[in-house]
């Protein structure tokens, strides 16, 4: 390691001077570990910043009724409605597993606030399987895939539905439909009293925007439009379900990125906030075999880079395990950073912006801990 890296991995407080930086958004977040090594001093004797960097918080998803296998990761924005169980800036984590550990039959989602003991906000009633599509309204409802399995297998899954639940964790109702067919994550654009969900189906491999209209009484749906299709999708014994997976909407560009997993690729959807036909799987964006094993769930970092978490069966590579990798929208890799040694650990993350503040979250479905950094960002 030279001095410089030292530098960039090590120093306790990580700064963007660019929003478009190519340094990285994950070397910021490997400086709030303290596993570095630093082969040199990084700072001089009459520098009056801090040495250690931030820790890393790290907490259980594991609720009361034993369920295993966090997915879902979702920030409470600042308009939320105060006064309920969940607050603003608390993070949520839904649970795909039961307390047998069967996929596709988590009831549970956990609220885990700034600097409060974490506690189960939502529990089902069964047959349910909380995916990675997780997200919340401002309007005081937060949004859930429903992708249930009667003996925790692919082969046996139902098409699910997305749950609203109220901000006291109360089931306020379903969203059932023909093109709702395994919910298995998402992606939300909210303007208030009405917003766009989008929605990557693991049973039949197609994306669907779902536009909402939004009040404090209740979510009603207006129409729900297939985007996209044509993604590989295949049941899978160890990962449920190898499909399109993770999805980011960039409202300026109107655009959907779309990790498809068994493609092992990422593709980008124009016109998706509008669109009224399907563009098949849109425009391949970043293909790596070196550095993609499954791309599952995804994020964008402040920087405008993609974060995106890997499976770790298709493309295996065991001297990479629970990869979480950073690259730009143009396809070119950034960085990567290891969530376990064991395989199969990284999936739903999020990254959450509070003034000058950035909160980067992820879960390890293999240790069923949830991991947080929180780095400074400057203009």
């Amino acid at each position: 390691m030279t001095p410089e890296n030292a530098q960039m991995k090590c120093n306790a407080h990580p700064v963007f001077t660019n929003r478009r930086l190519m340094s990285g958004f994950l070397k910021f977040v490997a400086a709030a570990t303290l596993s570095c090594v630093l082969s040199s001093p990084i700072l001089k004797a009459d520098d009056d910043r801090p040495f250690l960097p931030g820790p890393v918080r790290a907490v259980s998803t594991v609720p009361g009724n034993g369920d295993v296998n966090p997915y879902g990761v979702a920030f409470v924005p600042p308009e939320f409605p105060t006064g309920g169980t969940i607050n603003p800036g608390d993070i949520l984590v839904s649970n795909f597993n039961n307390s047998m550990n069967l996929q596709g039959t988590g009831t549970t989602i956990v609220d885990v606030p700034p600097a409060a003991p974490v506690f189960q906000y939502f529990g089902g009633t069964a047959p349910l399987g909380l995916s990675t599509a997780l997200n919340v309204l401002r309007k005081g409802f937060v949004l859930v895939g429903n992708f249930p399995s009667t003996d925790g297998t692919c082969g046996h899954a139902s098409p699910g539905s997305i749950l609203v639940i109220d901000k006291n964790g109360n089931l306020a109702s379903t969203i059932s439909d023909p093109l709702i067919n395994g919910p298995w994550d998402s992606a939300l654009f909210d303007a208030g009293g009405h917003a766009k969900f989008f929605v990557a189906n693991g049973l039949n491999g197609t994306i669907v925007r779902v536009d909402l209209s939004v009040s404090a009484s209740g979510v009603t749906v207006k129409k729900i439009t297939q985007i996209a299709s044509t993604y590989t999708f295949a049941c899978d014994a160890v990962t449920f379900v190898d499909a399109p997976t993770g999805l980011v909407y960039d409202a300026k560009k109107d655009v959907l990125y779309v990790a498809s997993t068994a493609d092992n690729a990422v593709y980008a959807i124009n016109d998706a906030g509008d669109r009224n036909h399907d563009a098949g799987r849109g425009m391949l964006i970043y293909t790596d075999a070196v550095h993609l094993h499954g791309p599952l769930g995804m994020a964008m970092a402040p920087n405008g880079h993609l974060l995106v978490t890997n499976n770790d069966v298709i493309n295996s590579d065991p001297t990479q395990p629970s990869e979480i990798v950073e690259f730009t929208v143009e396809g070119e890799f950034v960085k990567e950073i290891s969530m376990d040694p064991a395989q199969g650990g990284a999936f739903g993350l999020a990254v959450g912006i509070t003034g000058k503040t950035a909160k980067f979250a992820a879960v390890d479905d293999a240790t069923n801990l949830f991991l947080i950094w929180t780095l400074k960002l400057h203009e």
